[in-house]
């Protein structure tokens, strides 16, 4: 996969203040308050900053953590993964592949069949329906 690389006043001019403060500068939005933590329509998200698709809505479940969970992206190859040690916790951060944004972090608890929860950034996900 070809990379996307940006200047950061490329990114600036593309993303609004919060989307680049999440998806450029490892940021989070508050639980219960980003967009599509909560929606039930049928599509695929993509990256809010290159358009990657990364995951299908019928992986898609309610976690009850106020962020958009998934059980398994579209392809293991459309995000990385990076481990993550700050705020004094062992976490596992997930970036899209392609341009390096950050999405969020996966967790072991998530429902079968992966076990996984991938807790997303709503504003670091566009739903195409």
């Amino acid at each position: 996969m070809e990379k996307i690389t940006k200047t950061d006043a490329e990114w600036r001019a593309q993303l609004t203040a919060e989307e680049y403060h999440i998806t450029r500068k490892h940021g989070t939005e508050r639980a219960f308050t980003g967009p599509n933590h909560d929606a039930k329509d049928k599509g695929t998200y993509t990256c809010k900053c290159c358009g990657l698709p990364l995951f299908a809505s019928d992986t898609k479940f309610d976690s009850g953590t106020g962020w958009p969970s998934f059980f398994a992206p579209i392809e293991k190859q459309n995000v990385a993964e990076k481990s993550d040690n700050t705020l004094f916790m062992r976490r596992t951060e997930v970036l899209c592949a392609r341009c390096d944004a950050h999405l969020g972090h996966v967790f072991p608890d998530g429902p079968k069949p992966t076990g996984l929860r991938y807790c997303m950034n709503g504003h670091a996900l566009k739903l195409e329906k």
